[in-house]
């Protein structure tokens, strides 16, 4: 019921940016990025691959943060041959706290600084029954809770480039959806519960996704005087495999009332919000199809209390994990 409720409420916006108007920003916008160190996670597929596509051809250093290492290093071998530049593979199971430190561990091992952080994986549509290794549901433990503790443990990578980085920021890119618009947030279904299996697993992707946006606004808040900037970000409804669990009735109903397009442009607007000087006076807002400043997310995103108390209960679960 709230997910009816909230497309009724929020329907224009979501309509207008399912059906945006064609790009007017390109990656030949983009610059050389040269020096650039960038950590893409679930690069190795979909719209991740496409944005290490494009940040590789401008010269970047690219990590592909990723859990199936054979997966990854055919997309690195695939992506050489289209730009002639090397992506580095990192192991990467959000789903598995104990792995996103050693993956944090790892990487402040061989780099000081990261200018670019795209917490772009993510999982949708999988079945109830699924858990991380942690104990928490599969998808706002992928979604959100992996990727809050991978950055914040790379936050003095992130934080170091202030001084050194061109343009004196690092940027911290949330991949969200306009179902961000579609629940809000429910604290007892992240956890395995009577609730979350009410729920199902369409309301744990839209809250997720709400709290994709909520995150970017609070490390915009908390760390914007220290160079941060932090953007959440709608790639638009793309084809690429992250429907690939979804149910007949969601398939239609995707194909009947969305338009979808191309992986190219999925990329277009998290490239913008990661690359452009224009971002930089948007820290904290959501990013829509393509590349445009969204009017506004969900009301919750805008709550100061709602954004701490899930900063709270997610310093608090990943603190000792």
């Amino acid at each position: 019921m709230d997910a009816l409720w909230s497309f009724v409420k929020y329907g224009g916006a979501i309509h207008r940016q399912s059906r945006p108007p064609e790009p007017v920003f390109s990656a030949d916008h983009i610059t050389d990025l040269s020096g650039r160190v960038i950590l893409v996670t679930g690069g190795n597929n979909g719209i991740g691959k496409e944005t290490v596509r494009v940040l590789l051809e401008h010269n970047a250093k690219v990590y592909m943060a990723a859990r199936d290492e054979k997966k990854a290093q055919d997309a690195i071998e695939e992506l050489k041959a289209k730009t002639g530049k090397e992506a580095l593979f990192l192991e990467l199971n959000l789903a598995n706290l104990a792995s996103v430190r050693q993956t944090a561990h790892k990487f402040l091992s061989i780099e000081k600084e990261l200018h670019i952080l795209y917490n772009n994986a993510g999982v949708s549509n999988i079945p109830i029954d699924w858990l991380t290794d942690d104990g928490y549901d599969m998808t706002f433990g992928t979604n959100v809770v992996g990727h809050f503790l991978l950055t914040q443990l790379l936050m003095p990578a992130l934080q170091a480039v202030k001084d050194t980085s061109p343009d004196h920021h690092a940027r911290i890119i949330w991949l969200s959806s306009f179902a961000q618009y579609l629940s809000p947030l429910s604290f007892d279904v992240f956890k395995d519960t009577p609730q979350r299996r009410k729920a199902g697993s369409d309301v744990m992707y839209f809250q997720s996704k709400l709290a994709c946006v909520m995150l970017a606004r609070e490390y915009a808040k908390r760390y914007g005087d220290q160079g941060i900037v932090s953007l959440s970000v709608n790639p638009g409804n793309i084809y690429t495999g992250i429907l690939r669990h979804a149910s007949k009735f969601n398939l239609a109903f995707t194909n009947l009332f969305l338009k979808r397009y191309p992986v190219e442009y999925g990329a277009l607007t998290q490239l913008w919000a990661g690359t452009m000087p224009e971002a930089l006076d948007h820290n904290g807002e959501y990013v829509v199809p393509w590349a445009r400043i969204a009017d506004r997310a969900r009301s919750e995103a805008y709550d100061d209390q709602a954004c701490a108390r899930l900063w709270d209960w997610l310093e608090n679960e990943v603190r000792d994990k």
